[in-house]
C-alpha cells in the first residue's frame, strides 16, 4: 500500500527550518518587555520594539489572552504576564550552570593561553569541577575535586566575597589560618567592586590565578571562572587580557541564566 506524504506538522524539525513571521514579528515586543525591564505604554513598547502602535496592539491582545502579557488596570501600561514569569522560572531550573560553562572551557583556554578551572561552592569550600589545560603547563596538584582555600586563592577569595559572611567564616575557620571575614573585609570589597579577583603566587610560589564570578537569574553567584598559569605570564589586572576575556565569558554565561546586572 502506498504511503501517504507527511503533512507539514509532521516532518521533523531537521527537514526543514520554516518558521511563523507573525510570531517571531510579536516576539519583538516580549524582547523589549524583558529588556525595559518594567511595565511600558503601548506607544513606548511599540517604539522599543520597532513598529507602530496600531501594529503592536493585536499582538498585545493575544499575548495577553494567554498570560504572556497583562495589562495594568489603572494605568493601562504592558508588562509580562503570569506565563512568562512562569516560563521564566522554569527556565532557571533546567539550566544546569556547570554544563554551560563547561561547553566555554575550550574556547576560553585558547583564547587567555591558559589552564582555565570552573570552582563552585561546595561543603568544605570552593571546589575545582572542571579543569580545561591551557597550552603553557601549570605545575600545581589540581584535579576535579579540588578544594582551594578561601583566601590564599582567586576563586576563594571571589566566592568569599558573594556568599554569606556565616558560608565564609566556617570555612575559614576549618582552613585553620586564623585569618578571619573581618581581616579580609577591604580585599572582599575591592573584589565586589572591580567585578574580579586575583591571587599572585597564592597556593603555590610562582604560580598565579584570577577569576570572574557567574551569577544566576536570582543574582546569586554560583560559580568561578578561573585563570591559572606561572606568574611571570599571567597578567593579574583588570586591563589585561585575561581578565578581559573571563569576565566577558563570565558575563556570556551569566546572561544565559538569566542575569540582568
Amino acid at each position: 500500500m502506498a504511503m501517504s506524504e507527511p503533512s507539514p506538522s509532521e516532518e521533523s524539525p531537521s527537514r526543514g527550518s520554516r518558521g511563523i513571521q507573525s510570531i517571531e514579528v510579536g516576539g519583538q515586543l516580549l524582547h523589549a518587555l524583558a529588556h525595559a525591564g518594567r511595565p511600558l505604554a503601548l506607544k513606548d513598547l511599540a517604539r522599543e520594539a520597532d513598529m507602530t502602535p496600531a501594529k503592536a496592539h493585536p499582538y498585545l491582545v493575544s499575548f495577553g489572552a494567554v498570560g504572556l502579557v497583562e495589562q495594568e488596570a489603572d494605568t493601562g501600561r504592558y508588562g509580562l504576564g503570569p506565563l512568562a514569569l512562569q516560563l521564566g522560572l522554569i527556565a532557571l531550573q533546567q539550566v544546569d550552570p556547570v554544563r554551560l560553562a563547561s561547553a566555554e572551557l575550550p574556547a576560553l583556554a585558547r583564547e587567555v593561553g591558559h589552564t582555565v578551572a570552573i570552582a563552585v561552592w561546595g561543603n568544605r569550600g570552593p571546589t575545582i569541577v572542571r579543569l580545561e589545560e591551557g597550552p603553557q603547563a601549570v605545575h600545581v596538584n589540581m584535579r576535579h575535586g579540588t578544594v582551594v582555600s578561601v583566601d590564599g586563592t582567586a576563586s576563594g577569595l571571589l566566592f568569599a566575597a558573594h556568599r554569606s559572611a556565616a558560608e565564609v567564616e566556617a570555612v575559614l575557620a576549618a582552613e585553620g589560618t586564623g585569618r578571619t571575614l573581618a581581616d579580609l573585609a577591604p580585599l572582599l570589597d575591592r573584589v565586589r567592586a572591580q567585578g574580579w579577583s586575583g591571587a599572585v603566587d597564592g597556593s603555590v610560589r610562582g604560580v598565579s590565578a584570577v577569576a570572574a564570578p557567574v551569577f544566576d537569574g536570582f543574582g546569586q553567584m554560583v560559580l568561578a571562572l578561573t585563570a591559572i598559569g606561572p606568574s611571570a605570564t599571567l597578567e593579574v589586572r583588570g586591563e589585561g587580557e585575561v581578565v578581559r576575556g573571563l569576565r566577558e565569558r563570565g558575563r556570556g554565561i551569566s546572561g544565559r541564566l538569566g542575569w540582568r546586572g
